[in-house]
């Protein structure tokens, strides 16, 4: 039996800094390249057209899920791996990648994408952030890209099995959160005047109000922040809806940036109850204990964290949480306990 055919499907403006990497990354273990380009001026066309995509130009906008699924309904092979200009696919996983789609049930993938942050290149290791996201998804089946920023694709509504998505080990490096890229390409202020009118819009998902907050905790802007995640958090109660842990894990951070420990240290036992498996939050928890001086409950969570780990594809996870970092503070804690 034939390995199934991947199209990589991309949408481009202006990426000749970071395009190449990406397209040698991924170039051997794809059929197709389709790139969707809203009006770049620089060299990217040029770099895409040495790997033979196929251009399609676009207007943009300012709707992301609409350019995706313009490149998307274009494609042709059985699946669509999706990536950004400025993230590359990690060598070496050929052979996994091929075997995987050959023999899966699952109509869509998760893969590990691993945010680096920090202020400039080259980029530090250790300052990341993973979470599995869905970039691969068997085509011809009706899967679309959904919001007009921070966009997803979503299985159609008739796909309910439970098996319909799995996950494959397989990370994703992204570069896009690193200050140097951000700020030269003023993304953040691109960000906020789209979640802005998403915003604006009835019936939005409460999503928007957590990007709106994320953008707002990038930018240093926390009490804005804040108002935004609790605002959040509100909409998906009345939803109907648990809010995600990603929004806890955010609210709790933002209370340890700026200093509010008693504030955060009664509300992130009630978000540990909800996600009892989260080493973030627990890790949050160690560090608000250990510098309200409680070295014993402290060590605890450290404890905790080290048992948990941090390869949990269904959170949002800091590198270290669940190794380096709960180690430090474990030391630390003892110390302390000790001395």
């Amino acid at each position: 039996m034939s390995s199934p055919s991947i199209s990589l499907c991309m949408i481009v403006k202006n990426e000749a800094d970071f395009i190449e990497r990406c397209l040698k990354s991924v170039c051997h273990v794809v059929n197709e390249i389709i790139v969707v380009d809203t009006g770049s001026t620089d060299e990217t066309i040029d770099i895409c057209k040495k790997y033979e995509a196929t251009i399609l130009p676009f207007e943009w906008k300012e709707h992301f899920a609409e350019a995706r699924n313009f490149g998307v309904n274009q494609a042709k092979s059985d699946w669509i791996l999706w990536l950004d200009a400025d993230e590359e696919l990690e060598d070496g996983y050929e052979e996994l990648l091929r075997s995987t789609l050959a023999s899966t049930k699952a109509q869509m993938l998760l893969m590990p994408v691993i945010n680096y942050s920090g202020e400039s290149f080259p980029v530090q290791e250790n300052e990341a952030f993973i979470y599995a996201q869905p970039r691969l998804f068997r085509n011809h089946i009706g899967i679309q890209f959904y919001n007009r920023i921070h966009e997803s694709p979503m299985l159609p509504d008739n796909i309910t099995s439970s098996d319909s998505i799995s996950q494959i080990e397989i990370p994703i490096h992204h570069y896009g959160y690193i200050q140097e890229v951000t700020k030269r390409k003023n993304k953040a202020q691109r960000n906020l005047n789209l979640l802005q009118k998403e915003y604006q819009t009835s019936n939005h998902s409460p999503w928007i109000e957590y990007h709106l907050a994320s953008e707002h905790y990038r930018l240093g802007n926390y009490p804005i922040a804040f108002d935004y995640l609790n605002e959040s958090i509100l909409k998906f109660i009345k939803n109907g809806k648990l809010p995600p842990a990603i929004l806890y894990r955010l609210k709790y951070d933002i209370l340890v940036k700026t200093g509010s420990f008693n504030g955060a240290i009664s509300g992130i036992d009630k978000a540990i109850l909800l996600y009892p498996d989260y080493v973030d939050l627990h890790f949050l928890k160690g560090f608000i204990l250990y510098h309200n001086r409680h070295y014993k409950d402290a060590l605890a969570c450290f404890e905790k964290c080290l048992e948990l780990g941090e390869h949990n594809p269904k959170y949002l996870i800091m590198k270290g949480t669940g190794s380096y970092r709960a180690l430090q503070y474990q030391q630390l804690c003892l110390q302390q306990l000790e001395s």
